[in-house]
């Protein structure tokens, strides 16, 4: 079995039908829960300055080039750049019992994504260039490496100067200890949650973001360290997923250009610091998870490749937004007051002028960022369940984030579907309702039966294109498609909340009785993450409580 054919494998084994799941525990086995913060023994620890203002720019500037002045490049600033994406938000309470929240989101806030800086000397930090670990849990920095000032010129050659390098990584355990085999779908789109996350966060600085696609896992692992087996535990390992250039400057980032690799082997053959402290008492193995997680291990391409789907025609100039918009509130607020809401009120009505304008965030061509992030071709489309918009009929509607794409997903539906333009919909907007009815029931019963997919003003099945362009592209882009779901969500997350609503994304769904809904009867277009926008319905039994007890200011 080739690794393409591994990658489609996996999935088919991990949807969950009617009658049955995918293959988990079927329980919690609390005695072997793992910690959601991974620290390193013997390395030192660095803490961040935590910020003493908001100097966000107001939020319906992120998804804009050129919104905010670049930020100088120092501790203070990289500092922001973790705690507007990757740091704590808040604290809950129930009880004797507490538990983090984080500004990226998690399947079950378990929290498989780990974050690494490669940094070059920096006042505050230290002379040497390093390779850093990200700790959320106190907002600090763990030295793992570092190596000379020639081997970081040598590294980054490439690239405008004053760039450095954020990696993303995954610890398949954690989400595996409560969802099994399909755990390894939920770490890929929180991956993806990051990536946005990052980018959004970096936007705010003024600074650019970019993924980098010519190293190939293995590479990325030697640079972060991941390689080295004996100071990680059994069962705990890290897997590589994908590596950034952040630019203060805000110059454009030119794909062709690749990492230095003698520089990489020079600093993987470095002194390394530090041991992870192990996670769980013990493990249940999940060979599957292993098994694709080898497949899709992604080789060393020659370069990048180039922005598709006119990902990168999204508007440059700052749009007014409306006044009093709550969109006018800073980037920081709607960061951090984040949170995936538990339950929705079935009654709320959202205004069909901030439907459209959630939905014309999660499009390229109307929005720059969080897409241009990244080289491959946009390649998820929505699939709508609206059940409370004003002005718009309850039913099933698509939305083509990617005008080209349109006949393609017209192909793989019901060919009955009437394809028409919803009332007031704004130009370049490929929005489309396809059947007009009331869909709450059936949104619930696709989504596990949760309430919560039916009683929100609106929910989504994030439809990807599948087996053609897996096979296209290589097993790896199979973990790309749900990275661009994870991203989308995180969109979608930030919307709801600067419109007053809240969210949550649903890893928990019949997939073939999604694809039923669309008459969807083929591989080539496959369901990957859900996700419902409503009015919420607070726990007033938890307590919260800030995410660092030295922060003495709220997000204005």
């Amino acid at each position: 079995m080739d690794s393409c054919d591994l990658a489609l494998d996996y999935h088919e084994r991990t949807k969950h039908h009617y009658d049955r799941g995918a293959r988990a525990l079927g329980y919690m086995d609390w005695s072997t829960q793992p910690n959601p913060f991974r620290r390193y023994e013997g390395a030192a620890r660095i803490p961040l300055p935590l910020p003493t203002q908001d100097m966000t720019p107001p939020y319906g500037h992120l998804y804009h080039r050129d919104a905010a002045a670049p930020r100088p490049f120092s501790i203070e600033a990289v500092s922001e750049f973790f705690f507007y994406s990757m740091a704590l938000s808040a604290w809950k309470g129930f009880g004797d019992t507490k538990w983090a929240l984080r500004v990226n989101p998690s399947s079950g806030n378990l929290h498989s994504t780990e974050a690494y800086l490669l940094l070059p000397g920096l006042e505050g930090l230290q002379s040497r260039p390093g390779v850093y670990h990200y700790a959320p849990e106190d907002h600090g920095l763990e030295k793992r490496t570092d190596f000379g000032v020639e081997s970081w010129e040598r590294l980054l050659a490439g690239f405008p100067a004053g760039s450095f390098l954020v990696g993303l990584t995954s610890i398949h355990w954690r989400e595996a200890w409560k969802y099994g085999e399909r755990a390894y779908r939920y770490c890929q789109h929180d991956a993806g949650h990051a990536l946005a996350a990052l980018r959004l966060s970096a936007s705010a600085l003024g600074w650019t973001l970019r993924t980098l696609s010519p190293p190939s896992d293995d590479d990325m692992s030697r640079l972060l360290g991941l390689d080295r087996s004996d100071e990680f535990h059994a069962g705990e390992h890290e897997t590589p997923i994908l590596l950034a250039v952040v630019v203060p400057s805000g110059q454009a980032v030119n794909q062709k250009n690749g990492l230095g690799s003698q520089a990489a082997e020079e600093i993987a053959a470095g002194t390394w610091f530090g041991k992870a402290r192990p996670l769980s008492a013990d493990h249940h193995a999940w060979e599957i998870i292993d098994q694709v997680s080898q497949a899709c291990k992604k080789p060393r391409v020659e370069h990048g490749g180039q922005n598709t789907a006119k990902q990168a025609a999204g508007a440059a100039t700052v749009q007014q937004e409306p006044v009093g918009s709550s969109k006018s509130l800073s980037a920081g607020r709607i960061i951090r007051q984040r949170r995936s809401c538990l339950a929705l009120d079935g009654k709320t009505v959202l205004s069909r002028e901030k439907f459209y304008g959630m939905l014309k965030r999660v499009v390229p061509s109307l929005s720059a960022i969080p897409w241009d992030a990244v080289d491959w071709p946009i390649s998820v489309h929505l699939g709508l369940f609206v059940h409370q918009v004003e002005g718009l009929p309850p039913g099933l509607y698509a939305l083509a984030r990617d005008s080209e794409k349109i006949g393609y997903l017209k192909s793989r539906m019901n060919p009955d579907f009437l394809w028409r333009i919803p009332p007031g919909c704004p130009e370049g907007l490929p929005l489309f309702l396809l059947l007009e009815q009331d869909v709450r029931s059936r949104a619930t019963q696709v989504s596990c039966g949760q309430d919560i997919a039916g009683e929100g003003a609106f929910s989504l099945g994030m439809l990807a294109e599948f087996e053609p362009v897996i096979r296209k592209h290589g097993a790896h882009f199979y973990r790309r498609l749900f990275w661009e779901t994870g991203a989308i969500g995180q969109v979608l997350y930030l919307e709801a909340e600067a419109a007053g609503l809240r969210s949550t994304g649903i890893g928990c769904f019949f997939d073939d009785p999604v694809h039923e809904v669309f008459a969807i009867q083929s591989l080539d277009l496959q369901s990957l993450y859900h996700f419902t926008v409503g009015g919420p319905v607070e726990d007033t039994r938890l307590n919260t409580l800030p995410a660092y007890p030295e922060l003495a200011w709220s997000p204005r």
